[in-house]
């Protein structure tokens, strides 16, 4: 396992010399991720503080193809020489503190790379974002990261008193205090309903190797963290998990609602990913096998969704100069098999059949009305309205008459193409092969 840690450190100096060859070698290193490693549900190739499981397999994977779909995404700053040397720096700079966050066996590793994962996320935005409110967003972003994680580095510390961080050696139960100090900065990361503020703010000023990289995997940290860590309150847990369950599905319908009224396409986007994670928080909080099976395919299919629809939101805004939805209408008529794609990212985020988000939603709805046939009126509310604004998205910028700067765009690019495959096959075919997420 050590062997990907160390071939990423050692493409850190060919960042500055070749972009095209960094792209190429993440694809490879992924590719030989997926040959060489042979995960169960069991942890294998222990070493130290390092291992790997079926959950940290599953998340290292999609971490290699997002960064190097990243870098796929944004050749603008190439064409531009916009410090593109420092962008790929900064992106596997990120892909290692991912990486060794997701091997962690040592609970202060894991915290330690969790809060370093923030720096190279912040910089994309900070340093290569559109608008200088991007200053602001980059501001709430590590604010509400590193408030939330303090008293996390407390429960660290207590259970280092106790004797050890090691992650299997620790068998002991957590009362409903440190239930609340451990898990808020993954409620903050998902994002939880109520905490979310941050989350549409650095989307909508990031560029679109931000978005992607925020959406695909960052807000997989905070379903990682809990279901890593959810087993030291299970006894106490429970008796907060009702609230959570609550708050997270009834926060999705609002969410949704919020959806229907947005006029820029980016911003959609975000607050659709809250609607989503809010789903699964839902299943992770019901403590069952159905409801974690379901929120690991729909933290996967979410990913690589919504990383799709930044990318062609950022196809309109490289045309356009704008993600509003009132001046990218009638794209139907002037890049019509960019329209085709439009259509099935859409399909896809309304859970439509064969994407994993549909796999992961019919096992997180199955968990949550065994776990309270309340929750019915929430979960169809959820889903109608996840498939009116995914409608709205298509429909809104598909339809209707183009402007006049519109019959100025370019056709679409053979890369752009590459890149809408690249998100939609591991999205639709792993379906195939959902026998290996239920061993």
């Amino acid at each position: 396992m050590m062997k990907f840690i160390i071939g990423i450190l050692f493409l850190i100096p060919v960042s500055f010399t070749s972009y095209w060859l960094v792209c190429s070698f993440l694809f490879i290193l992924c590719f030989l991720f997926m040959i060489f490693v042979n995960v169960d549900w069991f942890f294998c190739h222990i070493t130290y503080c390092l291992g790997c499981d079926l959950l940290s397999y599953l998340m290292m994977i999609l971490s290699f193809w997002i960064c190097a779909l990243m870098i796929l995404a944004s050749t603008k700053l190439l064409k531009l020489n916009f410090y593109y040397k420092l962008f790929s720096f900064v992106v596997l700079t990120l892909l290692l503190s991912l990486l060794i966050t997701f091997y962690s066996l040592n609970m202060f590793l894991f915290y330690l790379f969790f809060e370093i994962s923030l720096i190279p996320t912040l910089l994309l935005i900070v340093g290569w974002g559109y608008q200088p409110e991007r200053l602001e967003a980059g501001l709430y972003l590590l604010f509400y990261t590193l408030l939330f994680s303090l008293p996390m580095m407390l429960v660290i510390f207590n259970c280092f008193m106790k004797g050890t961080l090691d992650y299997y050696s620790m068998n002991f139960q957590l009362n409903f205090y440190f239930f609340i100090c451990m898990n808020m900065v993954f409620f903050v990361k998902i994002p939880l309903f109520f905490l979310h503020l941050w989350l549409p703010k650095a989307h909508v000023e990031a560029p679109v190797s931000g978005s992607m990289i925020l959406a695909g995997v960052m807000l997989k940290l905070g379903g990682y963290g809990l279901m890593r860590f959810l087993k030291f309150f299970l006894l106490n847990g429970a008796f907060f998990s009702m609230l959570l369950v609550l708050i997270s599905l009834f926060g999705g319908v609002v969410v949704s609602l919020i959806c229907l009224r947005q006029s820029d396409m980016k911003s959609l986007v975000a607050y659709s990913s809250v609607a989503h994670m809010g789903l699964v928080l839902s299943g992770l909080m019901t403590f069952s096998i159905w409801g974690f099976n379901g929120a690991l395919i729909l933290m996967l299919g979410h990913g690589l969704c919504s990383s799709g629809l930044f990318c062609l939101v950022n196809f309109c805004y490289e045309r356009s100069n704008t993600r509003s939805f009132y001046l990218n209408k009638g794209q139907i008529n002037l890049i019509p098999s960019l329209s085709l794609w439009w259509f099935m990212f859409s399909s896809c985020n309304m859970a439509a059949p064969p994407s994993l988000n549909l796999l992961g939603e019919i096992c997180i709805i199955n968990s949550v009305m065994f776990y309270s046939s309340l929750s019915m009126v929430f979960l169809m509310l959820l889903s109608f309205f996840s498939a009116s604004y995914s409608l709205y998205l298509y429909a809104f910028s598909q339809h209707g008459h183009a402007g006049a700067g519109g019959y100025c765009f370019s056709s679409g690019f053979l890369r752009e193409y590459l890149l809408m495959l690249l998100h939609w096959i591991p999205l639709n075919l792993l379906i195939l092969k959902s026998d290996f997420l239920f061993n």
